[in-house]
């Protein structure tokens, strides 16, 4: 009998992809040379641990330096911080309108794009948006630039001074960024692609807005003029507009929505919603503009009634005209003309005294019922009347500084035509809306053009709007367990 001979056993070295997830790193540092005994991932776990107390040590270092904090530093920054959350928590009041306005098939895709532009915009503006707005002059009054990032460093002269912590100073301005490219999403509503809508708000977030915004409130161009934008009528909500407006225009209308030339209504599918939209806005336009006196002072409550009146007067405003022209109260228009007065306002809100204030939105609120129908006679589907409110309403929010308003903070001099101050301050505020729509148009006609050359066009198939953008672009239904047929 023959004994066959057996060479010794040996472990069967495992290879990486046949390993576990939790196993596969370990495997990896293994196979490093260097890396294969324990004191040397003792030493490898010493790293990270090393740079956190290099960490704590900078910090520590920089704080033995700072003086003690004082009484209006620290009202001022905590004043700022909360403006900040209100201005942000605005992105649920903006999702819940478009969704609430729009169809059932479509409210996955309007609540993700919300839900995600502020992510986006936020990146943007860190990366570089922050820098081209409150940078240091390239081409002085033009455009600013500061390197990438922001720097965050707290100096003692600062606290001494009572000033802004540069974190929560961009914080408050990203949420700005944030407003304008959301207001693209309610113009482009129910029929642009996610991703190309995605990659047009990093590019409005990332240059477009900061550049327009510089010209203002960087000491820019506009600023020399004595051009007056307080809180953004056209710094952020008419730049969103119109930006908006060039998608829609290049979009089209959603099918259905003209027929022989005629509007056809498409309503909302769910108007609670939308009445909650709207006045999560109400609530956090207190942070908008109250916040932008960016210090805690007896303006900022002055600041806050003549923001509450304007959206008063704007509701009153689109109620009448509405009942006038419709027969009936409609609840769409009480919307948005308590949004078309907090535009109206937002410009002028330091300007204005407590009549002006509530007078801008009254006007505003009338204004955006027209509005509304001239861009369905001109056949542009603005699904849920953004361009009208922030578009048409900023414009007119802009100019109402230049008719009656004030320095009110200042030496109370009149600014305004019809209160004794001129024409000269109504031709700035022209220059100023004029100087932001045509940068925007331009910018952002450019913009969409490239994005749908490089993916193919920013609307989707018609089989796919027909369906719902739910299915087609997330496949999800907002509603799984209800009926459909409403859509």
């Amino acid at each position: 009998m023959t004994t066959a001979l057996h060479s010794p056993s040996r472990r069967r070295v495992a290879r990486l992809q046949e390993v576990s997830l939790l196993e596969g790193p370990m495997l990896l540092l293994r196979s490093i040379r260097g890396f294969s005994s324990h004191r040397s991932l003792m030493w490898l776990a010493c790293v990270p641990v090393a740079f956190i107390g290099l960490g704590l040590f900078n910090l520590s270092a920089h704080a033995a330096e700072m003086p003690e904090l004082n009484a209006a530093f620290l009202a001022n920054n905590l004043w700022l911080l909360v403006a900040t959350i209100l201005v942000i928590f605005m992105n649920a009041g903006f999702a819940m309108v478009e969704a609430g306005m729009c169809r059932q098939k479509n409210a996955v895709n309007i609540l993700a794009k919300n839900l995600f532009v502020f992510a986006l915009a936020v990146t943007a503006y860190w990366f570089v948006g922050f820098s081209l707005m409150y940078g240091d002059p390239i081409t002085a009054g033009w455009l600013y630039f500061n390197g990438l990032f922001f720097d965050p460093s707290v100096s003692p002269q600062l606290i001494g001074e009572a000033g802004l912590v540069p974190t929560v100073n961009f914080l408050f301005q990203a949420a700005f960024a944030g407003t304008a490219a959301t207001i693209v999403s309610g113009l482009v509503a129910e029929r642009v692609k996610f991703g190309e809508f995605v990659v047009f708000s990093l590019v409005l977030t990332a240059f477009i807005y900061p550049v327009a915004g510089s010209w203002t409130w960087n000491e820019g161009w506009l600023f020399q003029l004595d051009f007056i934008d307080f809180a953004g009528s056209s710094i952020v909500h008419s730049v969103g507009a119109w930006a908006g407006l060039v998608g829609a225009m290049l979009l089209g209308p959603r099918l259905g929505k003209f027929v022989n030339g005629r509007a056809q209504a498409m309503p909302g599918h769910n108007m609670a919603i939308a009445t909650l939209g709207a006045l999560i806005l109400w609530i956090g336009w207190y942070g908008f503009n109250p916040g932008s006196q960016l210090q805690m002072d007896q303006w900022v409550p002055y600041l806050a009634v003549t923001t509450t009146l304007a959206a008063a007067g704007g509701a009153i405003g689109a109620t009448v005209i509405s009942t006038i022209t419709s027969g009936k109260p409609d609840l769409t228009m009480i919307i948005n003309g308590i949004l078309a007065g907090l535009v109206s306002v937002t410009a002028g809100c330091a300007h204005l005294t407590l009549s002006g204030a509530w007078l801008a939105g009254l006007v505003g609120g009338i204004i955006v019922v027209f509005s509304v129908s001239a861009l369905d006679a001109l056949g542009i589907d603005d699904p849920v009347g953004a361009f009208s409110v922030h578009g048409v309403c900023g414009v007119w929010g802009t100019l109402v500084v230049g008719l009656w308003g004030f320095q009110i903070q200042g030496d109370g001099s009149a600014l305004g035509l019809f209160v004794g101050g001129g024409f000269s301050q109504l031709w700035v505020q022209f220059i100023g809306c004029a100087a932001y729509a045509i940068w925007t148009v331009v910018t952002c006609w450019i913009a969409w053009q490239v994005i749908g050359l490089f993916f193919g066009g920013i609307r989707v198939t018609e089989e796919e709007e027909i369906a719902g953008l739910d299915i087609g672009e997330h496949g999800m239904e907002a509603y799984p367990d209800f009926a459909s047929a409403g859509n």
